[in-house]
């Protein structure tokens, strides 16, 4: 139900040199010390690089850990969520999925952390300067998982299978958040605008627009989120709101690397670690990991005799 983001290597310089060469030296031959010297800074391995955000890996094969990082965070909470829903499908522990509070709010925090991360690694892409022939290549990789996944839900649940979930939003914000990459500060305050859009709307939509609910509420439309009523599907990620934490996501990513790089290349404590090589498979793996824990869920009820 519940999405790779090219720099060349940072060498930074402590100190300068301010000793005078000897007389008759060439300043060739002169060997700096101390802080004279040249030192490059360890720089981590990885840059934002994810599937889901169709972020480049850099000339030099640089990623940044900690997006990496926090998507793998992201990536094991989503499996144990999903877990739990197949749980609760196959009968083996009852769960209310769409109106518990303990579940919803943990999906709009898997859901925030992905799209938050696909703004981060827009915000690398876009400092890279990333071409539009390799975002390309990586947004059709995301819309045909979201055509794979819309095939996959019908087959499973032909009355509320997925057809915008969230690789389809993702495939739609990213292109957005690629045209809008240069607005800059603007992108705090539109992300803030389209949080509050679906609100506003359903407060007109059951009000004096009434008329128009119709309309916003089905399937040709209800894919923007200016809806009056969710729809009755296995996942929903329409563009309002969730445009606005992809754009946050940008915003912070461009504001980082201006003013805070090092909160990105920074090296990562060794426990950490397995979770950003984890997430650098973001989209593989979420292709894959439901359908394997789906079949083994299964296996397990026929050997247990359920229906």
């Amino acid at each position: 139900m519940l999405g790779k983001w090219e720099a060349g290597a940072n060498v930074l310089t402590i100190g300068a040199s301010r000793m005078a060469p000897k007389p008759g030296a060439h300043p060739s031959n002169r060997r700096p010390t101390g802080h004279a010297m040249k030192r490059p800074l360890p720089v981590s391995p990885s840059s934002a690089s994810s599937p889901w955000a169709g972020t480049p890996t850099t000339t030099t094969g640089q990623r940044y850990d900690a997006v990496d990082a926090l998507r793998g965070v992201a990536m094991v909470w989503m499996t144990a969520f999903h877990f739990c829903f197949d749980l609760s499908h196959f009968g083996f522990w009852p769960q209310n999925f769409r109106v518990d509070p303990f579940w919803t709010t943990q999906r709009t925090v898997i859901v925030s952390l992905f799209l938050f991360c696909a703004g981060l690694g827009q915000a690398i892409a876009w400092h890279q300067g990333q071409g539009w022939q390799r975002f390309g290549r990586r947004w059709m990789q995301i819309a045909g998982c979201a055509l794979l996944v819309t095939l996959g839900s019908f087959a499973m649940f032909p009355q509320s299978f997925i057809y915008f979930g969230v690789l389809h939003g993702m495939a739609v914000m990213l292109l957005i958040a690629r045209c809008t990459a240069n607005w800059g500060r603007w992108l705090w305050l539109a992300g803030l605008v389209a949080v509050a859009l679906p609100l506003l709307a359903q407060h007109l939509l059951v009000g004096s627009w009434v008329e128009a609910a119709p309309w916003f509420n089905g399937r040709s439309l209800n894919w923007l989120g200016l809806v009056s009523r969710k729809p009755f599907t296995e996942d929903y990620v329409p563009v309002f709101p969730w445009l606005g934490v992809m754009w946050w996501g940008l915003a912070a990513g461009q504001w980082m690397l201006s003013h805070r790089s090092v909160l990105l290349w920074r090296p990562l404590p060794g426990i950490v670690r397995p979770l950003s090589v984890l997430g650098r498979w973001s989209l593989s793996y979420y292709m894959l990991h439901q359908p394997v824990m789906i079949g083994l869920l299964m296996a397990v009820a026929w050997w247990l005799g359920r229906p």
